[in-house]
Parts: C-alpha cells; structure tokens; sequence
C-alpha cells in the first residue's frame, strides 16, 4: 500500500546501468567501511613500522623472544632457512578473512537475504583459502553470485515440499549448495580471480611507475559528478587499495578520489568569486565538505558551471601527482572523504606528502575554478543571474540517481530545491488508517542520507511528545515487509515497495526538511490521542 504519486522509473541507458552496477558494488563495501577502519588502525598502530610495534597484535618477530603463550602462533622462515614461531596476530587474518567474508556476507544478504548471505560467506572461504592474495574481488563476484544460484535452486521446489520436510530440505541444500561452490571456488574460480588481482595490481604499478596516474582524475573527477562517487571509491580503489596496504604498508589508491582537496579549492572559489546564492552558501558547504567528508555537496556548483570540472580534474591531477611523487598513502580507505579521517589513516612516513597533495589539489582547483568564475561574472550579473543551484541541484540527484540529504541544505537557502509539481506531490495526505509503530527510512547504502532523515524525524517525534514509535534507517536491500511506513527518495520508492509491499510508502524530495514529515507526525498524534 503507497501514498504517492505515480513515480517514474529511473531512465534507461548505459549511465543508469553504471550507476546501478556501481550502487551495487558500493553497497558491499560501504556497511563494512567500520572493519576496514578498525584493520586500518589496528595496522598503523601494531606492524613493525606502526606507531605502536607490537609483535603480538601485529604478527611479527620470534614468538619464543616476545613470549606470550595464549597467543596464536605459526612458522615463520628465517633468512637463514631456519624456522621459528611468529604471533598471527590481527593484521594478517582480519585482512585475509574478516573482511572478505563480510563484504561476500553483505553482498549474499543483498541478493537473497540471510539465506543467501551464508551461501555467499561459505563459497567465498572456498576462494579466499585458494587464493595467495586478499580476495575481496573475489568476494565480490562470490557472495552475490552464491546467493543468486540459492534463490533459483529454491525456486525450483517452492511449494512442492511435503509439510514437515521444510527445514531439512533448506538446510542441507544450503549446505550442499555452499560446498560444491567452496570447492569449485578453490580448486577453479580462486587462481582466475587472483590472476585478475595480480592483473590489476599490475596495471596500477604500471601506471605509477611511468607516471600517469595522475592522468586517472580525467575520469574520476566527471565520474564523481555524473555518477556515483562511491562506487568509484569503494567499488574499485577500496579492494586494490587493500590489498596493495598488505604488500606495501600502505596506497596511493585511497586518496586518487577521496582527497578533499579539489571540492575545496572549488567552494573556495565560489565563496570569493561566484554571485549570489551559490556565494553565500559555499562557506557553509565548505565546512560539510572539508570536515564532514561528504564531497557531494560541491557537485551542484560545478554542474551550475559546467566548464569548473576542469579545476575538479586539475585539482585532483595535481594532488595524485603529489603522492606519487613523495610515494604517500594511507592505511585504509579514508571513509567518508574528510580530512580528519585522510589523517587519521595516514601512514607514518607519508604525513608531509598527503598534506601538501591536499593543499595544492585544493590550490590548483581553485586558482582554475577562480580563472573561470571570473571570467564570466560580468556576464552573468549583466544577465541578471542569482546563482541559484535549485536546478544543478535536481541535475545532480538525476546524475547519481538517489537523493542526498545535504544536498537539500543548499536546495533549502533561498530557493527549494525542486520544482512546484515536486512540492505538490509532498504534500499530498497519508490515507493508511491502520497504526504507525515501524517506520523505516532506506536510501542505497542505509547509512549517509537515510540516518539523517531518521534522526530529523525521531527528533520531530520526540518534541511532539509521542512514545513506542521506533525510526531506523536500513538499506533497500535489507528491508523485510514487517513494517508498517518506509520512506524514500521519490526515485528510490519502487525498489522499496518490491521488498515491502504491505506497508505504507512515502516518497520525499529532501531528507532533511520535507513537509511529508509534519504529515507524519499529525497522523502519529491523531494515533496517540486515539489509544
């Protein structure tokens, strides 16, 4: 059951696709950002060149020298050819288990549910073992295809199974399932999908070693703009970074997109040199973007100004060239893009090369962006611009394909971010009589966005004083039909109405400020005032 208005599909085309296979590839990634930041600390504090060496946490040194018993332990070769015990310690099987298996876990879970994500974990150990190097492509490709071979083979006897047989039936075809796929996994699919590790590895050290690898920001600048940025940074640079921090301590990878230095560089640009709106919001957009690590919040004004993404591309060009020249990177994926988290995971010896590709990436977009704004304010004020993002800023939801709630803080100083068709369709009325208790926000990745629109409305809640209403925020994919109010993005509702049929729907614009929620929480009192 739904209350909103007629919502169009997404538009087809190959950018739609990208942006899907993309979201896609994120979603496996992003939920596990916390065990790759905690792997990340853990091996800046504790390897032998971390701030902290510790043998025992870190996986190194003679076990019998260090001394501690309850610790795992396993042989280690000498340079002489003799072996001695050495501590596993955390690094080594966090990276080599942990973290696969969850991201093979995430990616099952995404395509068949529970179910699917312990088919996924089961066939991906069967790759990871098979394996000589950190398989997170191949948990990626594992978990989900697993999952996808559970729900056909379930289909083929949905409702044919005898009443009593249910469970052992799903059990051990589960488990069967899983082993044939671990055994296949490590014996077929492992040396393949390591030869396109090594292959891909190989082509970035190929690209370093001639130099070009500043050459990548001509794609992944516009692709940050046009698509989706996480699917950039988590979808490819996350799962090569990793693996090259397990070789070499640390990557070059994880800044190539998440250096906040060319969106500031941008905003700076616009708070001195642009005209009305877009110069009055950018100071604020700069804290969000700098600090807060959400680099979407500067896309609108490059897309107000089509021709800044050459100050983007400059920008980032400069800051990859930075790091490589002074061989700087960080310990794991600096997630989101702030420069507190950029710090936080940067290797010891590579602070003064990441800091100084921050500052002249931001330098160069600036003084790029500065060129360009420039040179047309004349025009633009003759013309009577008022440097409106409104519709830079319905472009860039179009671009990625989902809403994002900080987005509509720009939308929100001066004109809304959206057209009168839009708000009229936000403020159409809840119709669904029966009681709210549920109320789930969801977006892609059920984090970012989605975790600020239920806090805006659990807050609302709260002020009007109403109780044994709980708000939280999934993904699309986690989403279960026992709910009673899922709220969306307006392009984003009909995936969710897929996975929750019977509950009720509401499409919104604007996460942080949408009238739908007044209209919420009104049926929410009427709710209370009737019990």
């Amino acid at each position: 059951m739904t209350t909103t208005s007629e919502t169009k599909a997404a538009g087809g085309g190959a950018r739609v696709r990208v942006q899907r296979f993309g979201t896609f590839l994120s979603g496996m990634v992003m939920p596990n950002i916390p065990a790759f930041i905690a792997w990340g600390l853990i091996t800046s504090l504790f390897i032998a060149t971390g701030w902290l060496p510790n043998g025992i946490l870190g996986g190194f040194g003679n076990a019998d020298i260090i001394g501690w018993q309850g610790a795992a332990t396993s042989l280690a070769q000498a340079d002489d050819g003799t072996t001695f015990p050495q501590y596993v310690g955390l690094v080594g099987p966090m990276i080599t288990y942990l973290l696969p298996l969850l991201i093979a876990n995430t990616g099952g879970r995404m395509v068949y549910g529970a179910r699917g994500g312990v088919v996924g974990t089961i066939a991906t150990m069967g790759v990871i073992v098979g394996a000589s190097v950190p398989m997170f492509i191949g948990a990626m490709i594992m978990g989900p295809l697993a999952a996808w071979l559970m729900k056909k083979i379930d289909s083929i006897w949905a409702g044919k199974i005898r009443a009593g047989f249910e469970m052992l039936v799903d059990n051990f075809s589960a488990g069967i399932l899983g082993f044939i796929l671990a055994v296949a996994g490590f014996f077929g699919i492992a040396p393949v999908i390591e030869g396109l590790s090594k292959a891909l590895e190989g082509a970035v050290n190929w690209l370093v070693t001639l130099g070009l690898l500043p050459l990548a920001s001509i794609l992944v600048e516009p692709g940050k703009v046009l698509f989706l940025n996480n699917a950039i940074n988590h979808g490819v640079f996350t799962p090569l970074g990793v693996q090259q921090v397990a070789e070499q301590g640390k990557s070059i990878l994880f800044l190539i997109e998440a250096n906040p230095g060319p969106g500031l560089g941008i905003l700076l640009a616009f708070a001195i040199f642009g005209i009305g709106l877009a110069r009055a919001s950018a100071p604020g957009a700069i804290i969000i973007q700098f600090f807060g690590g959400i680099h979407e919040i500067y896309f609108p004004y490059v897309l107000s100004k089509p021709l800044t993404i050459l100050a983007a591309i400059a920008g980032g060009a400069v800051g990859v060239a930075t790091n490589v020249l002074f061989n700087s990177g960080l310990r794991a994926p600096a997630s989101p893009g702030s420069i507190i988290a950029v710090l936080i995971q940067t290797a010891p010896d590579s602070y003064v090369g990441v800091l100084l590709s921050v500052l002249l990436a931001a330098t160069t977009s600036f003084l790029v962006c500065s060129v360009i704004l420039r040179a047309s304010r004349t025009r633009d004020l003759a013309r009577g611009e008022t440097g409106d993002l409104s519709s830079a800023i319905a472009q860039t939801t179009a671009n990625k394909g989902k809403e994002s709630s900080v987005l509509g803080t720009l939308g929100s100083q001066g004109v809304p971010a959206g057209d009168a068709e839009t708000v009229a369709e936000e403020t159409s009325l809840l119709t669904d009589t029966r009681p709210i208790k549920n109320i789930v926000f969801a977006c892609d990745a059920g984090m970012g966005s989605s975790a600020m629109g239920a806090s805006v409305l659990r807050n609302k809640i709260k002020k009007a004083g109403i109780e044994g209403v709980t708000v939280v925020n999934k993904s699309i994919a986690n989403l279960e039909d026992d709910v009673d109010l899922v709220i969306t993005q307006r392009e984003l509702t009909p995936r969710a109405q897929e996975r929750t049929p019977s509950a009720e729907h509401v499409s919104v614009d604007n996460f942080m400020n949408s009238p739908r929620y007044e209209e919420v929480v009104e049926k929410l009192k009427e709710q209370h005032a009737a019990e």
